[in-house]
């Protein structure tokens, strides 16, 4: 058993009771290498943001769990060698089971999701429940989910989106004890985020996607006073590097994602956690085409991934600024 105090990390209680007051919201970005990991915090430093590291069930299995969790002390002191020692919290994202978070809390992640939000109602809390009696022992936070995501991303696939339903969180938050909850209004998982069909296009043929349902979420609030709320995939699918990826060699068509300006009014409320995965994997797969398209003969991983991590860090940097609000808050 490793605790993840003794790795330096924290978990979410304060850092989301604080964005709640504060108007803002805790990026939570994936990683699943060290680049994607060193331009996370990199760009948190420097614009001394909180910030969650997450892990997907893919993540862990491709990265190991005892990598991660070195890698986790390591970017504590990673941060603290930057000049700035912010919060970090090390979060499993959309774990499965019981087994696979308990797993991950005793490996030292500081923050589990259990995701049962495919079960049946009553199965959802039975499940979320044991995931939550398990993690409170070691004064890890868990997060819960109603409500259903379409989209693909690793292993988790919908097809259509179950928006939640308010009249259900009450009950939902009281019988499992969860720390967070997170809920469907609209946002979805991937670069593909809606169908042409569901979206309108503008002049320049850009899809403009439907708007988030604010009014299922102001019931929530209404429901849950004060709860920690968390939207997952919030992408805004950045059109640069769609562009970047398609003019040297890609093929993604109708990527659209959130737009930026829905996610800086959600996170004015009781979202205090927004996750963002796609557009880190957009921001890299172009930067490292573009590079590919233009020096053929490179061969140095150093060459593209150096640059590629710059893109990363600059554009987490701009999510903590002018998205989230979370700049300025690491040290409240």
């Amino acid at each position: 058993m490793v605790n993840y105090k003794d790795l330096g990390l924290v978990n979410t209680r304060d850092m989301f009771a604080k964005a709640i007051k504060g108007g803002y919201a805790i990026p939570a970005y994936n990683f699943n290498n060290m680049e994607q990991m060193q331009a996370i915090v990199q760009a948190c430093v420097e614009t001394k943001s909180p910030v969650i590291l997450q892990v997907s069930r893919g993540a862990r299995d491709y990265a190991n769990i005892n990598l991660l969790r070195n890698m986790a002390r390591g970017v504590v002191e990673y941060a603290h060698e930057l000049g700035c020692d912010i919060p970090i919290v090390l979060h499993l994202d959309h774990g499965d089971s019981f087994e696979t978070c308990k797993d991950c809390i005793d490996n030292g992640f500081s923050s589990v999701m259990i995701d049962g939000s495919h079960f049946p109602y009553d199965e959802n809390v039975a499940l979320t429940r044991k995931v939550v009696e398990y993690a409170h022992q070691f004064d890890v936070t868990v997060e819960g989910e109603l409500g259903v995501l379409a989209g693909i991303e690793d292993e988790v696939s919908s097809a259509v989106t179950h928006y939640t339903r308010p009249e259900e969180v009450e009950d939902f938050v009281s019988k499992t004890g969860v720390d967070s909850l997170a809920i469907s209004i609209g946002t979805s998982h991937g670069a593909n985020k809606f169908t042409p069909a569901q979206c309108t296009r503008n002049a320049d043929g850009i899809l403009i996607p439907p708007p988030l349902r604010f009014d299922i979420l102001k019931e929530i609030e209404v429901k849950l006073p004060g709860f920690p709320i968390v939207l997952h995939g919030s992408s805004s699918v950045p059109q640069e590097y769609v562009k970047m990826i398609n003019e040297h060699g890609g093929a993604l068509k109708d990527s659209v994602g959130i737009p930026e300006e829905q996610l800086r009014e959600a996170s004015k409320s009781a979202v205090c956690k927004i996750n963002i995965d796609s557009d880190g994997r957009l921001a890299m797969t172009g930067t490292i085409r573009r590079i590919f398209d233009e020096k053929p003969a490179e061969f140095d991983p150093r060459k593209y991934l150096g640059p590629a991590r710059e893109a990363l860090k600059k554009m987490y940097m701009h999510k903590n600024i002018d998205v989230l609000g979370s700049a300025g808050h690491a040290l409240d």
